[in-house]
């Protein structure tokens, strides 16, 4: 059975917007104001769906993603540009500007991708959520309240805690949506 994991960065108010500053908005960068540590490497523990799954993305993303991890190299960028890639857009951007990106058009056409991995894109997020297909999201928060910005949760979203733990100056924290919860 195919699981699908979110993965973000959030601060304690669930803010999710511009961790790295380059969306330009005022409080922008608040992920990288706590150093390397808390944002290097396979911090969200993705591990072998690198080699086997799919790393989906919503159009902006991607596309912010491709002028990135391409000119990067190390063991995780390694991965990250070895991986297979699925970009969400109703119109299909330039793939050739990451290795093994390919277009979906919709929510409903992730068949056969293996387990799946979603990397920022509120937006697919929030229609994924809507649509009950969230297995579990990985979450590392920051110790910073915004107070504004975009929200990975638009309302009420039941979780319940699976794990956590302390990593450098954020935590690492899993979560099960209630209603698999209480199936599992």
């Amino acid at each position: 059975m195919t699981t699908l994991t979110v993965v973000s960065f959030t601060t304690l108010d669930g803010v999710v917007e511009d961790p790295d500053g380059r969306g330009g908005t005022p409080y922008g960068g608040w992920a990288f104001r706590y150093g390397p540590e808390g944002i290097a490497g396979d911090k969200f523990r993705l591990g072998d769906l690198y080699d086997t799954g799919t790393l989906l993305f919503g159009r902006r993303t991607w596309e912010h993603f491709a002028t990135l991890w391409p000119t990067r190299s190390g063991d995780f960028a390694d991965a990250m540009n070895r991986a297979r890639k699925v970009v969400l857009s109703s119109t299909a951007p330039d793939l050739s500007a990451w290795p093994n990106s390919h277009h979906r058009t919709g929510i409903d056409d992730l068949d056969g991708l293996g387990d799946i991995a979603v990397i920022g894109s509120v937006s697919v997020v929030r229609a994924l959520a809507a649509a009950g297909r969230v297995d579990e999201y990985r979450l590392i928060t920051f110790p910073v309240v915004l107070g504004q910005g975009g929200r990975l949760f638009d309302g009420v979203a039941e979780l319940h805690l699976v794990s956590s733990e302390e990593l450098g100056p954020t935590t690492y924290a899993v979560y099960r949506p209630a209603a698999i919860s209480a199936s599992a």
